[in-house]
């Protein structure tokens, strides 16, 4: 898509559009630079206010994902204006806004349009020191892969759809979706590590094959390991998949060897465009352990090692 087009080069940009990043950094000064992401999407959860979290949960992942912290945001609204009630999108502001005073982070404006499609997302501006920015392909031969939040948030938001999702099944997904990756972000940076991306629309495998680029190294994961929300076998298995899931599937399988003793829905899942999914953050093994103690003791329990990273084949991910 970027292709052709003529990007303006500056010294102080430490990564940009140029490649695959989950945000843009910009140096200030030598001690200050500042990150800078936007998000927005449509409804995945029926309550209005639950839609506001789980928005502002995800926008503000991208900058926990680089190591920093976020600092302001502003709102970005679609909102069928003359087919729905003010009061639903209320609804939604109020939940954005409970989650950034959560996190910290200070609303200072915004932009709303008339659209048939209700969207709701944020711009977010954060900041870091230019020497500790976490890179997603700073990966090294033997790190260990930590994935702090179970996958299937696509394969669910289906089902809901479908109206094949009970109540407390939603409730669990809603809270795991909204809640933010800052415990997670900021126990890594006090323990070191080398690479982290935060799973989103490209699913697990979409992101992990970022991590890979220019690196020279591969991947091996082990299926046994995944957190998954259980009731996702089931909705795999009766076709429950969104169409991301297969887009993601079809882009990136030539990249993937997989183990025939893999099963489905593990495959599905690994593909499955999660919404405000978890950090994968690669470390050494000595720090990797260290830091999944320090992440269970506050409170990220689904935090799991699910692979490592490998010097051969080169370019690849093997799930076994």
């Amino acid at each position: 898509m970027l292709e052709g087009l003529k990007l303006i080069p500056d010294p102080n940009l430490i990564t940009g559009i140029e490649r695959a990043e989950d945000a843009g950094v910009y140096k200030l000064r030598d001690d200050l630079a500042i990150i800078q992401t936007v998000d927005f999407f449509t409804p995945i959860v029926d309550d209005p206010y639950d839609f506001g979290q789980v928005a502002v949960a995800n926008a503000l992942s991208d900058v926990y994902a680089k190591g920093g912290r976020p600092l302001t945001a502003m709102n970005i609204v679609c909102f069928p204006v003359k087919k729905m009630p003010l009061s639903v999108l209320r609804s939604v502001l109020e939940g954005g806004l409970e989650k950034l005073r959560e996190a910290g982070v200070l609303l200072i404006g915004g932009h709303s349009v008339d659209d048939p499609e209700i969207k709701y997302g944020l711009s977010v501006t954060g900041v870091i020191h230019p020497e500790k920015v976490v890179m997603n392909n700073g990966i090294k031969p033997g790190d260990k892969l930590i994935l702090t939040k179970p996958l299937g948030t696509g394969i669910i938001s289906t089902a809901i759809k479908a109206g094949m999702a009970k109540k407390p099944l939603i409730k669990k997904l809603t809270q795991v979706m909204a809640t933010l990756n800052r415990t997670a972000s900021e126990t890594m940076m006090t323990v070191g590590v080398n690479a982290c991306t935060d799973i989103t629309g490209f699913g697990f495998i979409g992101h992990a094959c970022e991590m890979l680029t220019d690196t020279g190294l591969g991947i091996t994961i082990d299926s046994t390991s995944i957190p998954f929300f259980p009731e996702v076998e089931d909705f795999s298995a009766q076709g429950l998949l969104p169409g991301g899931l297969t887009r993601n599937r079809d882009f990136r399988m030539p990249m993937v060897g997989m183990a025939p003793g893999v099963p489905q829905f593990i495959q599905d899942i690994l593909f499955d465009p999660q919404t405000s999914g978890g950090l994968l953050i690669a470390a050494s093994k000595a720090k990797a352990t260290r830091l999944l103690k320090l992440l269970h003791e506050k409170g990220v329990t689904s935090a799991t090692v699910v692979g490592e990273i490998v010097t051969s084949p080169k370019n690849r991910i093997l799930v076994r």
